[in-house]
């Protein structure tokens, strides 16, 4: 569950919402933005969360963290802080962010956390502007003593549309994922977990399989533990700043808003949700695919490349047998 942030959205309506989800479920939440860090009431709100029994997190561009904060963080009750870090030097990050001294922010936050013992998880986002970066920032994100480092592939959705002739090839989608696999397959120390490429888990059986070894993956203590492909209202949604219920923070159609409905009636009755949870209306390739169940396809893709979050995932390369079998 990801909470988005926004001064408007009152303490009063957010601690609602919070009782809301906690009578229902007891999931992990993100207070993300924007910039979270910018609310006054950040911290009430996650130790509100947390004496609801709901395991609160945070996601933070990295700027605004002090010793102060770190010392905030660890009262309220926050399990783990995400930081963005999209290059493994000043040039590419800050550059990829559009903001001189980025960089230097992300990297003061990690140590900063690492001095107070506060878990934290490095998130990279990857375009064709940044693809040669991807072992540079694994590598750091050990080095900088992360918990976790996910490796996202950009989904081309808000923001994101600007960059549609920047978006990594299909091929080249393929060899990063195989190469993750390999990463994956003997690293020890990090957790990580491609995110946002789904197909990732249609790569890890093939592999697996031609190799002969059972591949093993760990995840986080309270993350979707075995959950596989395209999580987007399936495990998560995202509640933007005016209520509304999205299926993931890419996907820009509403399933329902907890202004107007409880969270339970829309993660339960939405049309939008129960859709995507069905396999068997998904169309082209996906919908003839032997790995729609580990993998699903992107949703938020396919919605904005069709116009439709049922058709295929339009950057996934691999024809199903059954495809092949009707040429």
């Amino acid at each position: 569950m990801v909470v988005s942030e926004h001064p408007d959205f009152s303490t009063e309506e957010a601690r609602r919402i919070i009782d809301d989800i906690a009578s229902y479920a007891k999931p992990v939440v993100v207070l993300t933005g924007g910039e979270p860090l910018l609310r006054k009431d950040v911290f009430e709100l996650a130790k509100y969360g947390m004496e609801k029994g709901l395991r609160m997190c945070l996601a933070t561009n990295g700027t605004l963290v002090t010793d102060e904060v770190c010392g905030k963080i660890k009262e309220s009750g926050i399990r783990m802080v995400s930081l963005s870090l999209d290059g493994a030097s000043d040039a590419v990050h800050d550059d990829f962010r559009k903001q001189k001294g980025a960089f230097a922010g992300t990297i003061n936050a990690a140590r900063l956390f690492k001095k107070y013992g506060i878990e934290f998880l490095v998130n990279s986002s990857f375009t064709k502007r940044n693809q040669s970066e991807i072992p540079k920032i694994y590598r750091l994100a050990k080095e900088l003593g992360a918990t976790a480092w996910y490796m996202f592939m950009i989904v081309p959705t808000g923001r994101g549309k600007e960059v549609m002739e920047e978006l990594i090839s299909k091929e080249d989608y393929e060899e990063i994922l195989k190469w993750h696999y390999e990463m994956e397959k003997n690293e020890k120390d990090i957790l990580v977990r491609p995110t946002c490429a789904p197909h990732y888990y249609r790569i890890v059986p093939q592999m697996s399989k031609k190799e002969g070894e059972k591949f093993e993956r760990r995840t986080l203590k309270f993350s979707t533990g075995g959950a596989k492909g395209c999580l987007a209202g399936q495990l998560i949604a995202l509640i933007n700043v005016d209520g509304d219920v999205l299926p993931c923070s890419y996907f820009p159609k509403p399933a329902g808003n907890v202004m107007k409905q409880s969270f339970k009636e829309v993660w339960e009755n939405s049309e939008l949700f129960k859709e995507l949870r069905d396999f068997k209306k998904y169309k082209g390739r996906c919908g003839s695919c032997e790995y729609i169940n580990v993998c699903g396809g992107c949703r938020a893709r396919s919605y904005t490349v069709y116009g439709d979050y049922l058709e295929e995932e339009p950057f996934c390369g691999y024809v199903p047998r059954k495809v092949k079998s009707e040429k």
